[in-house]
């Protein structure tokens, strides 16, 4: 690389935002930010998705600064909801006279203004426009999801991909366009051919364990037995969380030393449903949900924690039903043996990646990629696919047979965030 600064731009919520794809935007940043001769831009919405969408995006509840200690400048700038917006981000990109744009794409629905923005920035010579596809075929699958998903991604330059399923997908929605698949971050010099990388989803550094954290003392205070089984995160129907219980319970039928520890918030339930403003989004998105997706794909009434009061768990789960602020995290991972993702769906997951930071076994449904991630029997457990009776066992061989923490860093050796960036840095 030359003496002379590359400048990269990564799009996508920034630091202020909750959820995991605002953490791997920003742990991408701090990541090419290390690397040497780099000038890093973090470019935001300031609103991601339609305004009656009825939800809180924003993390009022971190109080870390997860940039302090960088160089990386942040921009937000991007409105879902103004479309005079989207030319103003085209601009500011422009402006800065990147070498790589990187976008984060999570949703479909956000494919209307990032098509807009990426068909211009592609067109520009000098920047390479690389698409991060955490998805290409979204969990629910409604039926504009793909019209969205091409709108979106189809004029990048090149794409990043976590799992070999994601690239299969990308070939399937595109027949007609010829991919050269790159290991390590190699870029074709066909004009006929658009670069995919094969990666990977990194292992979060931005949360670590703290060796004054007091396991027992946190334990003790919250109830938890001697095996602590971990679900974290957003509570979202395809995570599995009413299966997680259900197997569960039949673990806790035999024996008295298992807890269930819940962390996470609702993913439907964070404004105050008594203000009129809510009352008219939530109105509106169920109508919009209506036209656009299948009934099946409502999610609007998941309610699996109701489960614990019904199956008889209250003392037999500890349940923070929250947000979880980013100085908070390390607690419930430090408390727990292992992290349960029961998922009916999968793409490469954030809280695997997170659980593999505190070297936590991982016990997961044969979905996705999990199978690719995870070998049975050394860095977790796999059971089979919406077989509740499938997950309690390998709950149980857990308990039998823990696998060491060793086996997990072992598994992720090469999962860095700075392997990730070299491969983007190679253009």
């Amino acid at each position: 690389m030359s003496s002379e600064k590359k400048r990269i731009v990564c799009f996508g919520p920034g630091p202020k935002f909750k959820g995991g794809i605002a953490n791997y935007n920003t742990s991408l940043a701090i990541a090419l930010d290390k690397e040497p001769n780099t000038e890093v831009h973090i470019v935001s919405w300031t609103q991601q998705y339609p305004a009656i969408i009825p939800r809180e995006f924003v993390d009022k509840s971190s109080k870390t600064d997860l940039l302090e200690g960088t160089d990386v400048q942040v921009k937000y700038l991007t409105n879902y909801n103004n479309p005079f917006s989207w030319g103003a981000t085209v601009r500011y990109i422009k402006s800065l006279k990147p070498d790589v744009v990187v976008f984060q794409w999570a949703i479909a629905i956000q494919g209307l203004p990032l098509g807009r923005i990426i068909s211009r920035l592609s067109k520009i010579a000098g920047i390479e426009v690389i698409v991060d596809l955490h998805f290409v075929i979204q969990k629910e699958n409604s039926n504009i999801d793909r019209i969205f998903t091409k709108m979106g991604i189809g004029k990048a330059n090149g794409y990043i991909v976590h799992a070999l399923k994601t690239y299969r997908e990308l070939q399937e929605l595109y027949p007609n366009k010829n991919f050269y698949l790159s290991e390590d971050g190699t870029r074709t010099e066909s004009k006929g051919e658009r670069t995919v990388i094969k990666l990977y989803h990194p292992i979060y550094d931005m949360f670590k364990p703290d060796p004054n954290f007091d396991v027992d003392a946190f334990k003790k205070e919250n109830g938890l037995a001697k095996h602590v089984f971990l679900f974290f995160g957003f509570i979202r129907k395809y995570k599995g969380l009413h299966n997680a219980i259900q197997a569960f319970k039949k673990v806790a039928d035999q024996r008295e030393d298992v807890s269930l520890l819940i962390c996470g918030e609702s993913f439907w339930n964070t404004l105050d449903k008594s203000k009129l403003s809510t009352r008219i989004k939530s109105a509106l998105f169920g109508l919009a949900k209506g036209l656009f997706l299948k009934k099946a794909d409502d999610e609007g009434e998941y309610r699996p924690l109701e489960l614990i009061k019904e199956l008889k768990l209250e003392d037999r789960t500890a349940v923070f039903n929250e947000f979880i602020a980013n100085e908070d995290v390390h607690k419930y991972f430090q408390s727990s043996d292992c992290v349960v993702l029961y998922y009916l769906t999968a793409t490469p997951s954030g809280i695997e990646s997170l659980s593999y930071n505190f070297s936590l076994p991982i016990l997961a449904t044969k979905v996705g990629h999990f199978p690719e991630t995870i070998q049975d029997g050394f860095n977790g457990y796999l059971a089979e696919d919406q077989d509740i009776d499938s997950m309690a066992e390998q709950m149980m061989r857990f308990i039998e047979h823990p696998l060491p923490g060793e086996n997990v860093k072992a598994a992720t050796e090469k999962l860095s965030w700075a392997n990730y960036a070299k491969a983007i840095l190679k253009a």
